[in-house]
């Protein structure tokens, strides 16, 4: 068990790795040739430019002014400079709440820790139990739990309004945005005499006939955009090896054929990849002759947009047909929030994916657990002199034991947790989510259950159990449950240990960004040729929402819990939350790409998450008290998550519908200033290929031709039906709502 040493020696080599990545972030990000790297963000949006091509190599690969080195700090000052509306127009409003989750941790354990370090601790320290307790007992424990409960002797803001109203506001503020014309409409009933298309379209002309606008069918084009994107493979490698032969033509680059370039006949690279390229453009001509002509790929869905944001509204939020089934309608995404590989999968498969998931998760979490705890077990003094008795000497020097028991654990832990976010992202994928942003917030969903049952109860329910098998054999049984009330809290020094790893060392590696640095670089030297191929080896990245907000959470949930039990530990949060609300405010404004705006639909999960923690954390207080015989507490700490559980649906009540429901009243004030404003606006021709899947309007020459052929099949090949009529025709392939043949040439379209 750590000691006070261990945790001394810990917070130590913590501080220190801390310390070097932001001295080597503070010098690498002054250097010209990583500006890219660490200033991407500006570059996307215009305002920064490559260094210039002219003067010394040297001048444009470091810097050489030396009093930029004197205020190397001056990224700290800079990233809290920005006012929160300058904020939310430089990167969205889910950035913006992204950060305001960690101001709301420091305003929650500020005064927590002021108020538990000046009354709570004192009273913890100055009493005796665990001197008693171990000698009846034999209980191990250490200094740190002497300033927790277990050393107590028997018988001893309003954010989630803020956070809707901001929302509100945001909407209100943009200029059309162009998902809230439009609508999400999946299981549209086959017709066999009319088209998806056509029957999207006389739907929509009878039922919503002063609203609707036009649509755009939904198509499968996942195996075209898979063709695509190997193609671009393959001209990467192409580009590199002729690059590599332009540099030394004395011998042309041979590559091998077989597994991973490692086995197999040599072959003249340049040639292979060519001739691989060649291939590839026949199998998409094929594809894409394909997706154009045959009525199977052709999904039942579409994105229906409307001529106001009323329209929308109440098309997006009531029942379309009689059949509960049929017409299923929702807010569609933001174009850029489209996952659309997913609006492939047929929508009645969507429930038999999401029970296979959920068992899978079910067996992932709870298996999951067997090798985090040996893990764990293996990461002791104990464990290694088990497995390692050679080992004993060396783990008995006192700095090499601090180590072991005041670091390790902590980095096994974090190692040991370093892919489940993908492999949880890929179990979303799988479920047939159809934005980023629900991907990410399902991601994160069960990213924080699996963190509570096996990071949070895992390691307190297997530590104290194995820590205290030998107490527990020889002890009767009504005295067990006494002595988990002194084991529980003891797990605080493992936390201390996990929190100086992942929220110290971890958040300063964050803003080094090292993998992004060592790829920019590779790829600049490898693979650039011109300014284009400059700007696709910059790699932002983004927020990761999946993988940040669950960790947050689980702070939130260990400082609430050890609030009372250990109130040592609430330093640690608080100087988490600070670190990394400077530094990832730092990078909001400098580094990541803003990917898509779900104007901060995540945060009804958030404030879930924090009351689930709040409650957890009363739950464990009542169980604590109960053993230290203070049963009589116990009713009205039952109080306590009762009324906890009675806010969280009164906020829901009041708050969640603003996240999930646009105002009618809102958007029809929206819509009568936009059309006094700009009457002559036309909507039509911004929605024209908003939805149209991105393989079709990519930068490729492929995807250039497809898009040009997608426009000539939209309007020059009306059907047979359309023809007949003189109202507006609704494309086959792209679902586009194009005018009938007559009215194009008559207004000059064609």
């Amino acid at each position: 068990m750590a000691t006070l040493a261990d945790i001394t020696v810990s917070g130590a080599i913590n501080v220190l790795s801390a310390f070097i990545f932001l001295l080597a972030f503070a010098i690498l990000r002054l250097q010209p040739l990583n500006d890219r790297v660490y200033f991407p963000k500006w570059y996307l949006k215009g305002v920064r430019g490559s260094p210039s091509r002219s003067g010394a190599l040297v001048r444009r690969v470091v810097n050489l002014d030396f009093r930029s080195y004197i205020r190397f700090l001056n990224w700290m000052p800079e990233a809290l400079k920005m006012p929160e509306p300058e904020l939310i127009d430089h990167a969205g409003l889910d950035y913006a709440v992204y950060l305001r989750i960690y101001l709301m941790g420091l305003k929650i354990f500020v005064p927590i820790t002021i108020l538990a370090l000046a009354i709570l601790v004192p009273v913890n320290y100055t009493n005796n139990a665990l001197e008693a307790v171990k000698m009846v007992a034999n209980v191990t424990a250490s200094d740190i739990d002497k300033l927790s409960i277990s050393n107590i002797p028997l018988k001893s803001q309003r954010e989630y309004e803020k956070v809707a109203s901001m929302r509100l506001q945001f909407l209100s503020l943009e200029r059309r945005r162009l998902d809230q014309f439009t609508v999400l409409v999946r299981n549209v009933p086959p017709d066999p005499d009319e088209t998806v298309s056509e029957l999207l379209e006389h739907f929509f002309l009878v039922n919503h006939p002063d609203h609707y606008l036009t649509h755009q069918v939904v198509c499968n084009a996942n195996k075209l955009a898979s063709l695509v994107k190997k193609k671009k493979k393959k001209q990467n490698w192409l580009d590199y090896y002729q690059l590599k032969y332009s540099r030394n033509q004395s011998q042309r680059p041979q590559m091998k054929t077989g597994f991973l370039g490692h086995f197999g006949g040599k072959v003249d690279a340049i040639d292979h990849h060519i001739s691989e390229i060649e291939e590839l453009s026949k199998e998409i001509e094929e594809e894409r002759t394909r997706v154009l002509k045959d009525p199977k790929s052709i999904m039942p869905a579409a994105f229906v947009s409307f001529k106001t944001r009323w329209g929308a509204a109440v098309c997006a939020q009531t029942q379309q047909s009689r059949n509960p089934t049929l017409w299923l309608t929702e807010w569609a995404p933001e174009p850029r929030d489209v996952y659309w590989q997913n609006l492939a999968i047929p929508y009645m498969s969507l429930k038999v994916r999401r029970l296979i998931i959920g068992v899978a998760f079910l067996l992932l979490t709870f298996f999951f657990i067997i090798p985090i705890a040996s893990v764990q077990a293996l990461a002791s003094i104990e464990g290694i002199e088990k497995r390692a008795p050679f080992l004993k000497s060396v783990i008995e020097i006192k700095f090499i034991k601090s180590v072991i028991q005041g670091f390790l654990p902590g980095i096994v832990l974090k190692l040991f947790l370093i892919f489940l976010p993908t492999i949880l992202m890929i179990m979303s994928k799988f479920e047939g989510f159809i934005s980023l942003s629900s991907l990410e917030r399902r991601s994160a969903t069960r990213n924080y259950i699996f963190l509570v049952i096996n990071v949070f109860l895992g390691s307190i329910l297997t530590g104290a159990a194995f820590e205290q098998l030998n107490s527990f054999i020889k002890q009767s049984a009504n005295e067990i449950p006494k002595t988990i009330g002194v084991a529980v809290p003891m797990k605080a020094t493992f936390f201390i240990t996990y929190i100086m790893v992942d929220g110290w060392a971890g958040i300063a590696g964050e803003v080094l960004m090292l993998k992004p640095l060592i790829f920019y670089h590779l790829k600049n030297f490898l693979l650039v040729k011109t300014e284009k191929d400059r700007e696709e080896a910059m790699d932002p990245g983004s927020l990761g929402f999946h993988t940040g907000e669950p960790r947050i959470q689980l702070y939130f949930l260990l400082g609430l819990v050890y609030a009372t039990v250990t109130p040592v530990l609430l330093p640690f949060i608080v100087i988490f939350f600070a670190f990394a609300y400077l530094v990832f405010r730092h990078q909001i404004i400098n580094v990541y790409n803003h990917e898509y705006e779900s104007g901060a639909a995540f945060w009804p999960d958030v404030h879930g998450r924090i009351i689930t923690g709040l409650v957890i954390s009363q739950l464990a207080l009542m169980g604590l008290l109960s053993t230290k015989e203070a049963a009589q507490s116990t009713p009205f700490l039952v109080a306590l998550p009762v009324l906890t559980i009675w806010f969280h649906r009164f906020c829901n009540g009041r708050h969640k519908s603003a996240f999930v429901k646009y105002p009618l009243q809102e958007a029809m004030m929206k819509d009568t200033l936009e059309r006094a404003r700009d009457p002559n606006f036309n909507l039509k021709a911004c929605l024209h290929s908003a939805y149209v899947h991105p393989i079709f309007k990519g930068d490729d020459d492929d995807e250039d031709d497809l898009s040009v052929e997608m426009e000539t099949e939209s309007v020059l090949v009306p059907t047979k039906r359309q023809s007949q009529r003189n109202t507006p025709v609704p494309s086959k392939i792209s679902g586009g709502y194009s005018p009938s043949l007559p009215e194009a040439v008559k207004n000059g379209e064609l």
